[in-house]
């Protein structure tokens, strides 16, 4: 069977401590593979997918267990209660006012939620001739200060024969491996409960210059952010377009409109990102919908070896707007599904 899931070691994180296990997941003909560390935030920390003779490492993310303690950028992290800021960390809810811990001093913010980090255990995993799955979860207890609403959150990685997709443009005849990751946040508390979910992958083509790189966006509405980077409006509808990214400087949140709506299923939007060096095309799409990753941020650091490509279901500073905003009732789920491949 060329799908496998096999085990190695990764860190220790410290000089006391064991050693992390990554998993990864790999088609044993092709060179393909993901690798996942479910016991810090449950991050991909590698992907590499082939198109025609040439592999393509498609993450940029941390390299050893040093990097990935000091990382500060949130590579590849899941962004949960909330993506992006909230505004002094504080929102109120339900009548009740809550205070998060400002993790963004420099601009007086909560950000990116608080998963980050923690640790998810594998709770299942299977191979079959067109994939090789993993599923992992996190059980919150409600004890993070200015979030008391317990939840389960349950992630799952797919390396997947391109035409088994089912999701996005254009997969059917594509015999290569796909990445397809799924979440569902389930309130497990006995309240209410507000909730945002995002994803933070850098993506690279094997240490190419941004500069040398174009980015297609769907229709979408740009978000206008003020100087701490909170919404205070937006503009109108954009058309998809393709942006050439040679100096160009991007950390900009959109409203977005579905690329495509297929006979079955929920509508989806894709974000390609292309080098202009090879041609190749590195497709990220993401489920659109009442409930669904309706926002997307598009970042480019500073090193121009990168562009984050973030899927979101809410609009920045959503506890406080209201833009996106799920309110999960006990038992209620929050789920969702993002893919990316080559093209």
């Amino acid at each position: 069977m060329p799908f496998l899931i096999t085990q190695e070691p990764f860190g220790p994180l410290a000089t006391d401590s064991q050693p992390l296990t990554e998993y990864l997941l790999e088609h044993t003909e092709t060179g393909e593979f993901i690798s996942i560390i479910p016991a810090y935030g449950g991050i991909l920390r590698r992907l590499v997918l082939r198109k025609g003779n040439d592999l393509y490492a498609l993450l940029k993310s941390p390299e050893s267990p040093q990097a990935l303690l000091a990382d500060e950028t949130y590579a590849s992290a899941f962004l949960f209660p909330f993506a992006s800021r909230i505004r002094h960390g504080i929102y109120s809810f339900e009548g009740q006012d809550y205070a998060l811990k400002m993790n963004e001093g420099s601009r007086d913010n909560a950000l990116h939620g608080f998963v980050h980090g923690r640790e998810f255990t594998v709770i299942d995993q299977d191979t079959s001739p067109t994939h090789a799955q993993l599923t992992i979860r996190y059980t919150y207890e409600g004890d993070t200060v200015g979030y008391p609403f317990p939840f389960t959150m349950t992630i799952t990685y797919e390396l997947v024969q391109g035409d088994q997709l089912r999701l996005g443009s254009n997969y059917t005849q594509d015999r290569m491996c796909a990445l397809r990751v799924s979440y569902e946040i389930i309130n497990t508390g006995t309240t209410a409960c507000p909730a945002a979910f995002g994803w933070h992958p850098y993506f690279m083509f094997t240490e190419e210059s941004v500069d040398n790189m174009t980015l297609s966006l769907p229709a979408r509405m740009p978000i206008v952010l003020d100087g701490n980077m909170i919404p205070n409006g937006r503009l109108g509808l954009l058309n998809a377009e393709t942006i050439p990214l040679k100096d160009v400087q991007l950390d900009s949140p959109f409203a977005i409109e579905p690329t495509g709506i297929p006979a079955e299923g929920d509508p989806f939007a894709e974000t390609m990102l292309t080098s202009l060096r090879t041609g190749v095309r590195l497709i990220i799409g993401q489920q659109t919908g009442p409930g669904k990753l309706n926002y997307l941020v598009c970042y480019t650091p500073g090193r121009r070896d990168s562009v984050a490509i973030e899927p979101q279901t809410s609009n920045v500073n959503a506890f406080n707007n209201g833009e996106g905003l799920a309110v999960l009732d006990p038992g209620d789920a929050l789920s969702g599904s993002m893919w990316v491949r080559l093209d």
